[in-house]
């Protein structure tokens, strides 16, 4: 059980993929897809496909109790509730009552628990292990993220019609893009265009 690593590989469906950070494991939830014209990026197809995300680090949360589709559906609501609370946080609005609502909801469950291993040097999520606590301790960091040192760091990609978002936690608060060598690098190549037209 880790704590202290996030980001994940996003895939493009039109092709290509690169290495994402959102800088907290509640925003990288955020982004395995979507709904309306986001529907594309979809990656929670079956409830397989939430136990496998989920048992990755650093939530490392190997489910003991399988996922049934009222599970999927739950950590689908979750999802877009952390979006919108996310893009409305970015851009310096009020959170929307329906996303305060589910956060809180999801957040009164019970959520994992870490158990000590018998050596001492290592923990683990107590057994039985379900999707549900997971989602508990997913929303119960996004409600921490908004509420602490951070919430004012949440930002999204100044790259064009880039809708990713992400808690800035570098020290000068300077990132602007979703990663460097995606929009940042785009940015780059526009700018350098631009410049040399210019000159001609």
């Amino acid at each position: 059980m880790r704590t202290d690593a996030t980001g994940r590989m996003l895939h493009d469906p039109k092709g290509g993929s690169f290495w994402f950070d959102a800088g907290a494991l509640c925003l990288d939830f955020a982004h395995t897809g979507g709904e309306g014209r986001y529907a594309v990026f979809e990656t929670l197809h079956q409830p397989d496909d939430l136990a496998a995300w989920l048992a990755v680090p650093p939530l490392a949360a190997s489910l003991t109790v399988a996922v049934t589709a009222a599970d999927l559906s739950a950590a689908r609501e979750l999802r877009q509730a952390i979006w919108v609370a996310a893009h409305e946080r970015a851009a310096g609005e009020p959170l929307g009552a329906g996303a305060v609502a589910a956060l809180n909801r999801f957040a009164a469950a019970p959520p994992l628990v870490p158990e000590l291993a018998a050596d001492g040097t290592a923990s683990r999520w107590a057994s039985p292990v379900r999707a549900g606590q997971a989602l508990s301790t997913l929303a119960r960091e996004m409600i921490g993220l908004l509420t602490g040192p951070l919430g004012g760091r949440i930002r999204q990609c100044a790259g064009d019609n880039c809708p990713l978002v992400f808690v800035d936690s570098s020290r000068p608060g300077a990132r602007r893009w979703c990663a460097m060598e995606r929009c940042g690098n785009r940015h780059k190549l526009r700018a350098l265009r631009a410049r040399r037209a210019t000159d001609d």
